[in-house]
């Protein structure tokens, strides 16, 4: 699939999520590394933005889900200002998708269902990671896996309480086409006041 392809208002599906789901199933059939890749911006009760690649781990109409250690720095910016932003990019195609909105958790049973989901060593990682705070080593890190490894040999893995969750509820998109000379093709659906979205096409 060319990167340069256009992007016109008649290509757009009326309802985001449609039009979402067509680029990314293009973006897995054109060989786009890690298509649930995503950027996350938070930011702080103060206002201050910071950013990290995370993983759409689901979608649907009520939005995009992905799963942190509560007590991260991600997790206590959303817990004070419950609000953020993703980036999908997808060099391969040419394309970007920036989606905006509240963030809420994901209910309890769904985290555990996640949790359980994935391969026991990420299970053991997760148990044993006191994601974003100072750690000694990657020798004390190894050592807390294998002492949680031993500990629960032969039985499920716990989920820790500060681990699971969160969704993001789409409030705004916005679909960009690369085209050549930097007149690149990009719309965005907006939010109208019945419910409904508008499409308006944006200068590059």
């Amino acid at each position: 699939m060319s990167a340069n392809r256009s992007l016109d208002l008649a290509d757009l599906h009326p309802e985001p999520i449609s039009q979402f789901e067509r680029w990314f199933a293009e973006a897995h059939e054109g060989g786009a590394f890690e298509p649930e890749a995503m950027a996350l911006a938070t930011a702080s009760a103060e206002g201050a933005p910071s950013a990290r690649m995370v993983l759409n781990k689901g979608f649907d109409e009520h939005g995009f889900v992905f799963y942190t250690n509560y007590a991260s720095r991600k997790g206590d910016e959303l817990e004070a200002n419950p609000r953020a932003a993703l980036l999908f990019h997808w060099p391969e195609l040419g394309r970007q998708v920036r989606i905006e909105g509240p963030v809420s958790r994901v209910s309890r049973a769904d985290t555990e269902a996640y949790a359980h989901s994935r391969s026991r060593a990420s299970q053991l990682s997760a148990l044993a990671s006191p994601q974003s705070r100072p750690v000694d080593s990657r020798e004390w890190l190894e050592q807390r896996v294998a002492e949680l490894a031993r500990e629960h040999e032969g039985a499920e893995l716990p989920t820790k309480d500060v681990w699971g969750g969160y969704r993001l509820a789409p409030e705004a998109w916005e679909f960009w086409q690369h085209r050549p000379d930097r007149l690149h093709d990009r719309f965005a659906y907006r939010r109208e006041p019945g419910g409904g979205w508008r499409i308006e096409r944006l200068g590059p």
